[in-house]
């Protein structure tokens, strides 16, 4: 009888310890990264340079486009916080172009982004992270709060966008969790061969939509976020 208690408490003790190293490894450990803010893909060649002669027109968010949430956790007994970053590639938009080489001005501009299927692309070792997603689908109520839209009556845009990579400032409104609030996204935008392409973010506070920062045992989370966005659109 003694010696089954004996076997038990031992091993009681190997699982307190292997829940202990476990522990460690995710909370105390750098084995962690975070992919790089969404950007431009790689600026055209003479090769793959638009035939285009004019921007203008109805253009179409299409396949390849992608967008994230970025947001700082911090590991209790760490001093440098984690990216924590999910990603959806299921957006629509729609936006019009007018104008010429010398300036083209954007109206109607539409990006929706399904955060129902967003899902952590970070990573921590010795951690699933996708267990995060079930708590942001809470927090932001996804089966009533759907989709994060972003849209904006206008925007100005360098003519010089047809052969190199310009700055866009776009003020617009940004609606999550069924709030929509004044945001100003910052990008850059190019043409690839037939393509319209838009990378940038805007940042928030998620408190300002409703939203509490997600509580995780041994994390405390920044209620500010980026929505970062790489957009490539087709002329419709």
């Amino acid at each position: 009888m003694r010696r089954n208690l004996v076997l038990a408490a031992a091993a009681a003790t190997v699982a307190i310890v292997l829940v202990a190293v476990g522990g460690y490894v995710y909370f105390f450990s750098n084995l962690r990264s975070s992919p790089a803010s969404l950007a431009l893909s790689a600026s055209p060649t003479a090769s793959t340079a638009t035939s285009l002669t004019s921007l203008a027109g109805t253009w179409t968010v299409s396949t390849g486009s992608q967008a994230r949430y970025r947001v700082k956790e911090l590991f209790v007994g760490e001093t440098a916080k984690h990216d924590a970053v999910a990603q959806t590639s299921s957006v629509t938009g729609t936006m019009t172009v007018t104008g010429d080489a010398t300036g083209y001005q954007v109206s109607a501009i539409t990006v929706a982004a399904d955060v129902t299927s967003l899902h952590s692309i970070d990573t921590v070792a010795g951690r699933n992270v996708s267990q995060r997603d079930g708590i942001v689908s809470r927090q932001l109520e996804v089966q009533q709060f759907p989709k994060a839209t972003f849209t904006a009556t206008s925007a100005s845009v360098p003519g010089a966008v047809a052969t190199a990579p310009v700055d866009v400032t776009v003020p617009g409104k940004l609606t999550i969790h069924g709030v929509t609030m004044d945001v100003t996204a910052t990008a850059k935008a190019q043409v690839v061969g037939d393509k319209i392409e838009i990378a940038g973010s805007a940042a928030i506070n998620m408190t300002e939509y409703g939203v509490s920062p997600p509580q995780v045992p041994f994390t405390t989370v920044d209620p500010t976020a980026t929505v970062e966005f790489d957009l490539f659109l087709t002329r419709t």
